[in-house]
């Protein structure tokens, strides 16, 4: 089956079984890395791509359910070449660890901020909840949005 759809802001097509994951068709199709397979029950969060703008985990969805859709993973996050403002602020708060359930936690924090400007901290970590961390305690996490709100999502100019 043919599927179309829109990934990272371009056109594309695959020819595949219309049961198969699409954590399974970004990894092994298109060489995205970026999603993560940690659990392949939707407990985790590493999978997780943005499906028309919302965070839907990607071990749960399957590819017939991307037809149509606009689809955003890590990789198409940012402008070409550069980090969005949401990464900047993740390496400057320290909330990169081991960097397993980073891309998750930054597609679920940069939906959270495309819906609230200025979320607060309890809402910050209301939009996480479905993603499991070992590494950071989640403060350093929660302290990165917060950071990327306070910008605008604007980059802060240094000299």
């Amino acid at each position: 089956m043919i599927i179309g759809f829109t990934l990272n802001g371009k056109k594309a097509t695959v020819d595949t079984r219309p049961d198969r994951r699409v954590v399974d068709v970004l990894r092994e199709d298109f060489g995205l890395t970026g999603v993560k397979e940690g659990c392949g029950t939707g407990e985790c969060g590493a999978c997780t791509v943005l499906v028309d703008g919302e965070p839907r985990l990607g071990c749960l969805m399957l590819a017939v359910q991307m037809e149509g859709r606009d689809l955003v993973t890590i990789e198409g996050l940012a402008p070409e070449g550069g980090l969005h403002p949401l990464q900047e602020a993740f390496l400057e708060c320290g909330a990169v660890q081991c960097g397993f359930c980073t891309p998750g936690m930054v597609l679920a924090g940069s939906a959270l901020l495309k819906r609230k400007a200025s979320p607060g901290r309890a809402e910050i970590r209301e939009a996480i909840s479905g993603h499991l961390c070992r590494c950071t305690g989640y403060q350093k996490i929660v302290d990165a949005v917060e950071t990327a709100a306070a910008r605008g999502g604007k980059k802060e100019e240094t000299e």
